[in-house]
């Protein structure tokens, strides 16, 4: 697999770059797979979710939608969640996947439930917030999360199965 970089900009216009490898990259959408080595947990008022140093990443991209996702898996295939990014500015090229960080994310547990992450963090109110386009874009991703998700799963069992990316993993 080749290598890309993946830039996040925060709002604050922090640059958070990581090292990734290309498993698709076609029609302005991105596939990207990462190895977790420095480990982390999220935390929502509902419970948390522990990623742990090993597991990896399927992380999707599309130049057209408000989001992008993160599929994550421990070291053995275990299905330990999902999280979504709200951006802008989507850019995918040969070199690089960048976007524009909009600090509200959702995280989706293995059970299906899912928590609104930083709304806190917002510089005003939500209906204000990017002139109101945060929140049409987080009621478009809560109304299409279910589908997305079923669509990442169904790829993660066929086309990337753990066994199908195990090699990458040593």
């Amino acid at each position: 697999m080749k290598d890309i970089l993946e830039r996040k900009i925060k709002y604050n216009l922090d640059v958070v770059d990581y090292r990734c490898k290309v498993l698709e990259s076609q029609d302005r959408s991105a596939k990207l797979f990462h190895i977790i080595e420095t480990p982390f947990t999220m935390v929502s008022e509902k419970d948390e979710i522990t990623i742990p140093k090993g597991s990896y990443t399927l992380a999707y991209y599309w130049e057209a939608r408000p989001y992008n996702v993160y599929f994550w898996r421990s070291r053995s295939g275990e299905f330990l969640g999902a999280y979504f990014n709200l951006v802008k500015n989507t850019k995918i090229t040969s070199e690089m996947v960048s976007f524009e960080d909009l600090i509200l994310d959702v995280l989706v547990y293995p059970d299906g439930r899912y928590a609104i992450l930083d709304e806190d963090e917002l510089p005003t109110s939500i209906e204000l917030f990017e002139n109101g386009t945060v929140k049409e874009s987080l009621h478009a991703l809560i109304t299409e999360m279910d589908d997305i998700m079923e669509e990442v799963k169904q790829e993660a069992a066929g086309q990337y199965s753990h066994e199908a990316l195990s090699p990458y993993l040593a």
